[in-house]
């Protein structure tokens, strides 16, 4: 097992994977950026190192800068946490070649599931049901094109093979759109990610959206630790994920479940990952993964008792996975409120300094936060300050206890999104559970 570990990332996750090296006697080292030096992980870490400027590119994302702190403190091993370099296959690379091990997958996996097309193929040949669309690559050929777009039945969604976080994504509905339509998305994919290669597939209308955790070792183990159903999110950013799935079908879960344990073994995945999927009509359609560990993960480890982070740790380690699918057991249900600072309705950020904080406690409350009164959440960084999860025996318990501890939860001096989390869990459509990807933007209004 490692003696030290480099926290490659800030935030909420900083934290949690902190406390998890701690729990296993494993010492930590804080990466920050000169506008985090008053973080409360940076503060609790055995070292801590600055590595740049508050922009990220000139830290969090400076890749010799983060190796140089790695070498300078003797850390044994770099983890990502989520965002930032966490699925960056040059960084994996780079990190190895250095000396060290990179908690997460090997890079070619990365950059084989990084890129939509080949994700895609690869599922294909594992047995992992897919959106029906173009085989990899728009063919250049604009009759082609339209052939195809017409054979797999409009409306049609054209994607950026290199996209991610909602961006390169652009929607068809007649065919008179859709060649400018294509031509519009490989520009915004060259200039965004550099890679103009874009595909096409089936738009589903009201699909949810339901992912499933894995884990996978080094000796050929796979297991998945169940479903979370991640539905309610607006410009494809999720907002309250819970686990299980609402209605879904446990033979379901499990047939689907095995499928992506497999495709983890045949393409020889190592680490915590998530299949993403769109559910319609009682189908699954696979659409990328996330090789790394999800901000969602708590709800799989509250109703599984699995530790993602540590087994992530363990495996990187070279350790064998802890648990078998057949000791894996679902138990009750857990939600997680994502605690954003911004407005709760126009989404306008809000950074500044928290005057009052208060976070809520009781029975199954979980709070996943970096924040503390009189911290100041910084203008640079994505807008989430924390996570609020609970867990019950049943739906309904897991629910009432969100609705207390949003009530109890108390964020003075910036605005956040907790107004909207009390919305939605009085909102009959919600608590009946089961709603499609568009809800949110529907009832907010803004759907396109």
């Amino acid at each position: 097992m490692f003696e030290k570990i480099l926290i490659a990332n800030r935030g909420e996750i900083a934290l949690r994977i902190q406390r998890a090296c701690r729990e296993m006697g494993i010492k930590t080292v804080a990466v920050h950026s000169e506008a985090d030096a008053d973080a409360k992980y940076v503060k609790l870490a055995d070292e801590s190192v600055c590595i740049g400027p508050a922009p990220s590119v000139k830290s969090y994302l400076h890749v010799p800068h983060i190796i140089a702190a790695a070498e300078v403190t003797d850390a044994e091993a770099i983890h990502p946490g989520y965002g930032f370099l966490s699925e960056n296959a040059d960084f994996a690379e780079r990190v190895e070649s250095s000396g060290f091990v990179f908690i997460g997958p090997r890079p070619d996996t990365i950059r084989l599931m990084g890129d939509k097309v080949s994700a895609k193929e690869a599922m294909k040949k594992s047995g992992v049901p897919c959106v029906p669309g173009s085989d990899g690559a728009v063919p250049d050929d604009p009759d082609e094109c339209l052939r195809m777009a017409r054979e797999i039945g409009y409306p049609v969604i054209i994607k950026a093979a290199g996209g991610g976080g909602g961006r390169g994504m652009r929607v068809v509905h007649t065919e008179a759109n859709l060649l400018q339509a294509i031509q519009l998305t490989q520009g915004e994919a060259q200039s965004a990610f550099n890679n103009p290669v874009v595909y096409m597939e089936k738009y589903l209308l009201n699909p949810r959206h339901i992912e499933i955790q894995v884990l996978a070792d080094t000796h050929g183990n796979a297991v998945h630790l169940g479903e979370r159903d991640c539905s309610m999110q607006r410009r494809h950013q999720k907002i309250l994920e819970e686990a299980p799935a609402p209605g879904l079908d446990p033979k379901l879960r499990n047939k689907i479940g095995e499928r992506c344990a497999e495709a983890c073994r045949q393409i020889g995945y190592r680490g915590a990952g998530t299949f993403e999927f769109l559910y319609e009509d009682g189908e699954f359609y696979f659409i990328e993964m996330n090789t790394r560990v999800q901000v969602e993960h708590p709800v799989t480890e509250l109703i599984t008792g699995v530790d993602i982070v540590q087994e992530s740790i363990r495996i990187a380690a070279g350790e064998q996975l802890s648990v078998k699918q057949k000791d894996v057991q679902f138990k009750g249900h857990a939600l997680e409120c994502r605690i954003n600072a911004e407005d709760p309705y126009s989404f306008v950020p809000s950074p500044g300094r928290i005057t009052l904080y208060h976070a809520p406690g009781g029975p199954g409350v979980r709070v996943d936060s970096h924040v503390y009164q009189n911290y100041m959440v910084p203008p640079h960084y994505d807008s989430m300050i924390g996570k609020l999860i609970t867990y019950g025996a049943t739906r309904e318990q897991a629910i009432a206890r969100m609705r207390i501890a949003l009530s109890e939860m108390i964020v003075e001096g910036i605005k956040t999104n907790i107004p909207l989390h009390q919305d939605l869990l009085q909102d009959a459509n919600v608590l009946q559970g089961g709603m499609s990807i568009h809800y949110l933007e529907k009832k907010l209004g803004i759907h396109k």
